[in-house]
């Protein structure tokens, strides 16, 4: 019998991910309303707060502190405990009934990518979000961190981490030239490197500079190589497990006879790739691609995927997590991007709230590529369903072996389905329980980017970045997105202030 091979002209992101979007964030890095030079954003400094009788919440032990005030000065906690001496300078806040957690870190998004960030941004924060990781970053948008005139205000979570541009094969088609655009990208002042769709030599040449260099890596992985491979090479995080098939072949009983060794690069001469107007063009008819690629893969990939998953091997699958943990390759799994693109046709989404933030092009192309969706062969579509719900087993397999995992979304903020609130959702169907949902959104993302020092508790010289909780976030998952107020670099931010600001800001007339 002849071995299966994956699809060898397949079309970037199709193939890339059999349903993975996040090479959505390779269509363009907006330049932020058009402008050469944004205004400078300010983040003002935060008058003296505190905040009495609440129980605040450890998730490093899931301990818990009843009946005590929280103070605030200076943008950092100042003291935690019963008996804190009472200062008249202080803004007073009765915290009864509240349970206090950190803010959360969503360690995968694209808000800073669209057109006018600020009420993706308040959205975010109004779902308690007070740090991000923006996971494609450009030239211009690193220069614009660097000069503060990102829009980033105490109505915006604070930016923890962002890559230069994505490493594509438009900017580093050879194993040199990747070696260079890392150096480039570190001296540039991104904080990791993203890589999204290469052939196997030039990923791992990336993935070696940047190591030697010192700077983290953070990705996808091509289909040539396993995530055996990546992991021994020091490969550092992979978002959406990899996407694609390798994660799949490597649980699966038939792993030999699957892996394939073709290439994934585009269906063009390699010449051409370096073209300057050569990206724009791709990247531009692949737009409605990128909002769900599981609609418009090939019937061979999902058939690999389909044989793959129906040979899928618990004992296999502890064996790749215990190659993640051992190496310290941290994982994150954005559930609510992968259900969204296999389970496109839920209703759910359809009412999603999302929708009121979407521009009349996204919605249109939503909803577009959805009947394209659901007009699928059926078996096409069992085999997504398939796809996901071995995702949530994954997950879990993942979290008793000890792999580090991290909350993310993948949404630029306007994308039905894929919120911080839906996530712990799907996190709790893998069967995390609520403590290890927290953890995932606070102290591991602390740990990752290392930043223990200052965030993932609430604790005294911790940044003030925590929320409010209207019930005990350990007791039911839905709890934590019970956010009835924000504390951001200090300011007390009531859920109906933050609203607020977010209709204003999608209405276009924010102050």
């Amino acid at each position: 019998m002849c071995e299966p091979k994956i699809p060898r002209r397949r079309v970037l992101a199709a193939g890339a991910a059999v349903g993975v979007g996040s090479v959505a964030a390779a269509v363009g890095i907006p330049l932020l309303r058009g402008e050469d030079d944004p205004a400078k954003a300010t983040l003002p400094d935060a008058e003296p707060l505190r905040i009495d009788h609440v129980t605040v919440i450890d998730p490093l032990d899931g301990s818990r502190q009843e009946d005590v005030s929280v103070v605030v000065n200076g943008g950092r906690v100042a003291a935690v405990g019963r008996d804190v001496p009472a200062s008249p300078t202080a803004s007073a806040v009765d915290g009864a009934d509240r349970f206090v957690v950190p803010g959360y870190v969503d360690t995968h998004t694209h808000v800073l990518q669209v057109d006018r960030p600020e009420a993706h941004l308040a959205a975010l924060l109004a779902e308690g979000v007070t740090g991000m990781r923006q996971m494609a970053g450009s030239e211009q948008l690193l220069r614009y961190r660097a000069r503060g005139r990102l829009p980033l205000t105490e109505y915006a979570p604070a930016l923890l981490a962002m890559p230069g541009e994505l490493l594509l094969p438009f900017r580093a088609g050879s194993a040199e030239q990747a070696r260079e655009e890392v150096r480039r990208q570190r001296d540039q002042g991104a904080d990791f490197i993203k890589t999204v769709l290469f052939d196997r030599e030039v990923f791992l040449a990336a993935v070696d500079e940047a190591r030697m260099v010192g700077i983290p890596t953070a990705g996808h992985l091509p289909a040539q190589v396993t995530p055996e491979e990546a992991a021994a090479a020091g490969f550092g995080c992979l978002e959406h497990f990899g996407t694609g098939t390798p994660v799949w072949i490597s649980c699966s009983t038939e792993r030999d006879a699957l892996l394939g060794r073709d290439d994934t690069r585009l269906p063009v001469p390699d010449w051409v790739l370096g073209l300057p107007f050569v990206e724009k063009i791709v990247m531009g008819q692949m737009r409605k691609r990128l909002v769900n690629p599981a609609a418009f893969d090939d019937p061979a990939t999902v058939a690999l995927l389909r044989r793959a998953l129906d040979t899928f091997n618990e004992a296999r699958a502890a064996e790749l997590a215990g190659t993640w943990a051992d190496s310290g390759t941290w994982q994150v799994p954005t559930l609510v991007r992968l259900r969204t693109q296999f389970l496109a046709d839920d209703p759910q989404y359809r009412q999603d709230p999302a929708h009121r933030l979407m521009t009349p092009q996204e919605s249109e192309d939503w909803h577009e590529v959805l009947g394209t969706f659901t007009s699928l062969p059926t078996e096409m579509k069992e085999t997504y369903r398939l796809a996901y719900q071995t995702t949530l087993r994954l997950t879990k397999i993942c979290h008793d072996a000890g792999v580090r995992m991290m909350t993310g979304t993948d949404s630029s903020g306007a994308t039905p389905g894929q919120s911080m609130r839906q996530e712990f959702q799907e996190m709790a169907a893998a069967g995390l329980s609520p403590l290890d949902i927290l953890r995932a959104a606070t102290t591991a993302p602390a740990e990752f980017l290392g930043r223990t020092s200052r965030a993932g508790r609430v604790a005294v010289g911790m940044d003030a970045d925590f929320l409010l909780l209207g019930a005990d976030p350990l007791q039911d998952v839905a709890n934590l997105s019970d956010v009835t107020a924000v504390v951001r670099a200090g300011h007390h931010l009531t859920r109906e202030q933050i609203t607020t600001r977010v209709n204003a800001e999608s209405a276009g007339n924010g102050p």
